[in-house]
């Protein structure tokens, strides 16, 4: 019993504590609210491009700080810049946020540097295809404007599903594409967004239309997952590696975007069919970020710049869901809040700028008032911040 107790001790002693400022207070949902009230208005002011004189309809953020870097070549990003402005705007209904919804379903296709003719919105990256349905998902959910699920299923159906497989085909038995117009590899950036995708159209569709089927949604969400799971999961450590390669090796590469799917993925699928099987793939999953990937004196790595600057992001958005999953263990429940809290508190206590409200991507440094951040770090602490908002207490 001695033995137990010490243990239990040990572990709650691991866990970082509520977050606190300064005089020792509790921080509240109010100071989140300003923070990522700050931090959004930051994105529209510093990087959508239409901001700024000479540029009216340029309707794309752009991928550095005030006019920085104004490179179009970097499409994901966009995606996850107007999930924020769907997050700010559904916490506080303002227009400022509403507005950029109708300009940036003109400026995606516009600025898309590998559309053609057949569909604008298409990409040789079928990930960033899948970031933009996603997107395109929330922006429908939230105005009921059905031209962007029309999108969303078009682009899902005739050029991402397209990708799977086929099941026979060496080495790789199955699988969405990565890149359609490079060697083939299947990565879990491809599959786990798919999986979300699939779930959250077979949510959506109230009927057949047409030869398709609206099993068949759930049918492919399922797929894709279990795929994922056999291929690129560690069922002992909670880890989601990176790709397979057309040589058919598993390339063992770590990153928090890939656990924050393959998290959303298994959650979409808990809550359609209620197998407990996904949430604990799911639990599985997270602990393993929380336990092996935290090592920056608590927190996540720094990372300020590319692609990698906005994986933490993709994964806080994920997470914060199942951390509000009131079907989760309630022990369970407390160590993700408080762990989330500890990462938010850092990061707005040391690496916000509270003049500029920009992030760097570094958690333990502030960027100085003249500094120029990337747009993949900015969406980043954004993310955080919004995930703060919609945390919900565990009682």
């Amino acid at each position: 019993m001695k033995t137990i107790l010490i243990i239990a001790l040990s572990l709650l002693t691991a866990l970082p504590m509520p977050a606190k400022n300064s005089t020792g207070k509790a921080l509240k949902t109010s100071y989140w609210q300003k923070m990522a009230d700050g931090m959004s208005n930051a994105l529209i002011e510093k990087f959508w491009g239409a901001n700024f004189e000479g540029h009216s309809t340029r309707y794309y953020f752009n991928y550095g700080s005030n006019m920085s870097n104004m490179s179009t070549e970097h499409f994901w990003p966009q995606a996850h810049a107007m999930d924020v402005m769907l997050d700010a705007a559904m916490r506080t209904g303002k227009r400022c946020y509403k507005d950029i919804m109708p300009l940036w379903w003109q400026g995606m296709p516009r600025y898309n540097p590998y559309g053609h003719n057949e569909e604008a919105w298409w990409n040789a990256y079928v990930d960033d295809m899948e970031w933009m349905v996603l997107t395109l998902i929330r922006m429908y959910e939230y105005t009921c404007e059905g031209r962007y699920l029309e999108k969303a299923r078009t682009l899902y159906d005739k050029w991402i599903w397209s990708t799977w497989g086929p099941d026979d085909k060496a080495p790789w038995y199955g699988g969405i594409t990565w890149k359609t117009d490079a060697s083939p590899s299947k990565n879990a950036c491809s599959n786990g967004p798919a999986a979300i995708i699939a779930a959250r159209l077979y949510r959506l569709t109230k009927g057949d239309i047409g030869n398709r089927k609206r099993y068949e949604y759930l049918s492919e969400s399922m797929r894709i997952y279990a795929w994922l799971k056999e291929r690129l999961f560690d069922k002992e450590s909670g880890t989601v590696y990176d790709h397979i390669n057309d040589k058919g090796k598993v390339v063992r590469w770590n990153f928090t975007y890939n656990q924050g799917t393959f998290i959303g993925a298994a959650h979409e699928l808990y809550d359609l069919t209620g197998d407990a099987t996904y949430l604990h793939d799911a639990l599985k999953a997270a602990d393993h970020v929380i336990e092996r990937m935290s090592n920056n004196r608590g927190v996540l790595s720094d990372a300020t710049s590319g692609d990698g600057a906005l994986f933490h992001g993709i994964f806080f958005r994920y997470f914060v869901k199942l951390i509000n999953d009131e079907r989760v263990d309630k022990e369970k429940r407390l160590k993700y809040h408080n762990y989330l809290t500890h990462l938010a508190t850092v990061m707005a206590t040391n690496g916000i700028n509270k003049t500029t409200m920009l992030y760097g991507g570094e958690w333990w440094k502030t960027p100085a008032d003249n500094d120029n951040v990337q747009l993949t770090a900015q969406l980043t602490g954004c993310m955080l911040m919004e995930a703060m908002c919609v945390l919900k207490k565990v009682k």
